[in-house]
């Protein structure tokens, strides 16, 4: 098993804490799902508000802040299904 999902789930928990604007699931293509709420992150596979869809490198990039969140999205890097404001929010809150 790879170590991606339980190392962004570390990640996430340290840069969000908890998500309290509603449930966001990050899909890491060929990885894993991770879902955030209030609770904080965790390996999950629900439904969400949002669900935002990236590749490993693009996925790093955004926690490192290496890669803006609003390109990743209009350059097609960042797939981004329910609340746009929600994933606007968790974008900003990431950065």
């Amino acid at each position: 098993m790879s170590n991606v999902i339980p190392g962004a789930v570390a990640a996430l928990n340290e840069k969000l804490g908890g998500f309290a604007d509603g449930t966001a699931k990050f899909v890491i293509k060929d990885e894993g799902s991770i879902m955030v709420d209030s609770e904080g992150a965790r390996a999950g596979d629900e439904e969400a508000d949002v669900t935002l869809t990236a590749s490993r490198e693009t996925f790093e990039g955004l926690l490192d802040g290496s890669v803006n969140p609003t390109m990743a999205y209009m350059s097609g890097k960042l797939g981004i299904d329910g609340n746009i404001g929600l994933a606007m929010k968790l974008g900003s809150a990431l950065s």
